[in-house]
């Protein structure tokens, strides 16, 4: 460990050389030791790393910016609360992203960017502290909808911003920002699995607020929801899953007029939500009976159309 801990310091000091080939140098050397070390990460961070990392990520080098990048992703798997109180550091990470589109920023740094994000958010405390730099918001939402974003940073950016999203009070400046169209127009256009599962996640999330109801009817979401729970679409059980939690928060959240929209789409997809009410896991279980109860509105709607048994079972369970 002490053989670790001066090869960080000399690796870490290097870094404020006034040789730019030296500080490259030890920039990849870095980022090596914090991918396959993880006793490194600490002893890293303790040497004073992240401020200089943070800085680098404003060199007009794309080498040097993605070894930055790529080093601070691999401390915020151990370092966190190190990260997060570097004065800096989000707005580092906030230019990256900014400039995802123009060559002061390369992909594989945006990409970073919004992974190490995506990691600091995994820590409820800093979800309103990240969801607060409306900027970063801004550029996630931005790279979603960016034609010629590369596939890795749309998920990287949805993974971000649903880590943002799981703070309630994110929610509505998510809205504002323009996340729903965003969010919508991949699921509707983009035939990835993975990136229609992300996006559904993070729609899931946002439907939990009352400023997305007018959003949500701009882009007709609940018909596009309910869509993705009719059987013969093929959609995967985790997208129809996340389909069910966003029509069931819509529901919880938003006004009666919401309810009526909810109940009326979800009535021709009865047949979608029971299937995940019969084969998601215990929260997907409990969501979807919940949602068929919406459905159903208490007066047996169901019942009357369908004459099927598994309803009245399904209708009948605690949610």
């Amino acid at each position: 460990m002490e053989v670790k801990l001066r090869t960080s310091r000399s690796l870490v000091s290097k870094l404020s050389s006034v040789s730019s080939q030296t500080r490259a140098d030890a920039l990849k050397e870095l980022r090596l030791i914090t991918k396959l070390d993880p006793d490194s990460r600490p002893l890293v961070a303790e040497a004073g790393a992240i401020p200089y990392l943070s800085e680098t990520l404003f060199d007009s080098s794309p080498s040097v910016q993605d070894d930055a990048a790529a080093t601070l992703l691999n401390l915020s798997i151990s370092c966190r609360h190190a990260l997060i109180s570097t004065r800096g550091l989000l707005d580092a990470l906030s230019h990256v992203l900014r400039h995802h589109s123009s060559p002061s920023s390369s992909a594989f740094a945006v990409q970073s960017s919004a992974a190490t994000l995506h990691s600091l958010l995994v820590v409820d405390d800093y979800r309103p502290i990240i969801g607060a730099k409306r900027d970063i918001a801004y550029s996630l939402i931005d790279i979603v909808k960016s034609l010629n974003s590369p596939p890795r940073s749309v998920k990287d950016a949805l993974k971000a911003l649903f880590g943002i999203s799981l703070y309630a009070l994110n929610r509505g400046a998510l809205v504002e920002l323009g996340a729903v169209p965003a969010l919508f127009t991949l699921v509707v256009k983009d035939g990835r699995v993975g990136i229609v599962e992300d996006s559904t996640a993070v729609i899931a999330q946002v439907a939990g607020c009352e400023e997305s109801e007018e959003e949500f009817r701009r882009v007709s979401g609940v018909r596009v929801l309910a869509d993705l729970l009719d059987p013969s679409t093929g959609t995967s059980l985790r997208s129809r899953e996340n389909a069910v939690a966003a029509l069931l928060n819509l529901a919880r959240c938003c006004s009666e007029r919401a309810v009526r929209e909810v109940r009326e789409e979800g009535m021709g997809v009865v047949d979608g939500v029971a299937d995940v009410a019969e084969n998601a896991g215990a929260k997907g279980k409990s969501r979807a009976v919940a949602l068929l109860k919406v459905i159903d509105g208490g007066s047996r709607n169901i019942a009357s159309v369908f004459r099927d048994k598994r309803f009245d079972c399904l209708l009948n369970q605690s949610s």
